[in-house]
């Protein structure tokens, strides 16, 4: 080997060596196999009863703790000022192959609805969490979000369908 190979085989180690420390997935894995963990987004609905218009997002974490608890760090900007809203979410089994549920169960600090209030801009947050002792691990299941209008009741965001596992 001469020396001037020399500069590109350390580059050549170098690249591999950076390669094989880099994580293939987010450091929570969020949004990938076996789904624990969801990075949620919010968008307008499409409605002739409102305007289209605000965002949202949800992280949506599951500790590996035996309580099993679901944290639901919620916000939502570009909404009315000043307003309360309600995070809902319905499922569907995995065998079903998209998120058709209208059974939309109104989530807050456990058992107990709490409304994301905003701000005099239209933006609000709130730590939600939801207990999920009674499900087994392993279970699957979609699973998709909805904002409403905590006194209409009238949908205003809603996400995507994501599938999502039992820790």
């Amino acid at each position: 080997m001469t020396s001037k190979n020399l500069p590109v085989l350390i580059m050549l180690l170098l690249a591999l060596a950076f390669t094989g420390c880099q994580k293939s997935e987010p450091g929570d894995g969020a949004n990938l196999p076996p789904y624990y963990n969801l990075d949620v987004k919010l968008y307008p609905e499409n409605s002739e009863t409102h305007h289209a218009k605000g965002s949202g997002a949800i992280k949506f974490r599951q500790d590996p703790d035996t309580a099993r608890i679901i944290t639901l760090d919620t916000w939502v900007n570009g909404l009315a000022p000043n307003h309360p809203y309600l995070l809902q979410r319905a499922v569907n089994p995995i065998t079903d192959s998209s998120c058709s549920s209208t059974a939309w169960l109104t989530l807050g600090l456990g058992l107990a609805p709490k409304s994301i209030r905003t701000d005099a801009y239209g933006s609000g947050h709130e730590e939600l969490f939801r207990n999920i002792t009674a499900l087994a691990r392993g279970t699957e299941f979609r699973i998709h979000f909805q904002i409403v209008d905590s006194i209409t009741l009238v949908p205003v965001l809603s996400s995507d369908c994501y599938q999502y596992t039992v820790r």
